[in-house]
């Protein structure tokens, strides 16, 4: 899909819509691990004015099976590189598909958890969630949102980050 197609894309047009004092900067890239975030996070804080950082990295290292311990120490790290900034940051949840048992799935989604207390940062629930049941809304692989999933993703982000920007 094109990033116009993207909910990144939708929720941007929405703010200057509602003539919002924010914008968002989506410095994702496909298939990004929290090794790689952690890597370009510097570089981007360096680069970019980012009066908020929003975190929501961890699905592909799940997805890997990489150790949650490793996971936390790239996400631990990535928010201290913020706050050392005086970035506030926010993080969402991830989850991950079921086959990885519950014992794995249990430990990562804890990672989540742990990390957002330990920083004091604040927590949100995963995005996806409420529409990975909804097979019209996904993709053939069951794990990305398709087109039509975009604009309800906006409106849910738009919620969850106007819950935080008013605090």
């Amino acid at each position: 899909m094109k990033q116009s197609q993207g909910w990144v894309h939708l929720l941007n047009k929405q703010l200057t819509t509602q003539k919002s004092t924010y914008k968002i900067t989506n410095a994702s890239i496909s298939g990004e691990t929290t090794t790689g975030g952690l890597s370009r996070l510097p570089g981007i804080l360096a680069k970019e004015r980012v009066d908020h950082l929003v975190i929501e990295l961890g699905g592909n290292d799940g997805l890997r099976g990489y150790s949650p311990k490793k996971i936390k120490n790239n996400l631990l790290q990535m928010i201290k590189l913020a706050q050392d900034k005086n970035i506030p940051v926010t993080l969402y949840k991830v989850k991950i598909t079921p086959n990885y048992g519950p014992r794995y799935n249990k430990m990562f989604e804890q990672v989540f958890i742990d990390v957002a207390a330990e920083t004091n940062s604040n927590l949100l629930d995963f995005f996806v969630e409420p529409l990975v049941t909804d097979t019209s809304l996904m993709q053939k692989d069951g794990i990305h949102p398709n087109i039509k999933a975009q604009p309800i993703i906006a409106d849910f982000v738009a919620k969850q980050f106007k819950e935080i920007m008013d605090k």
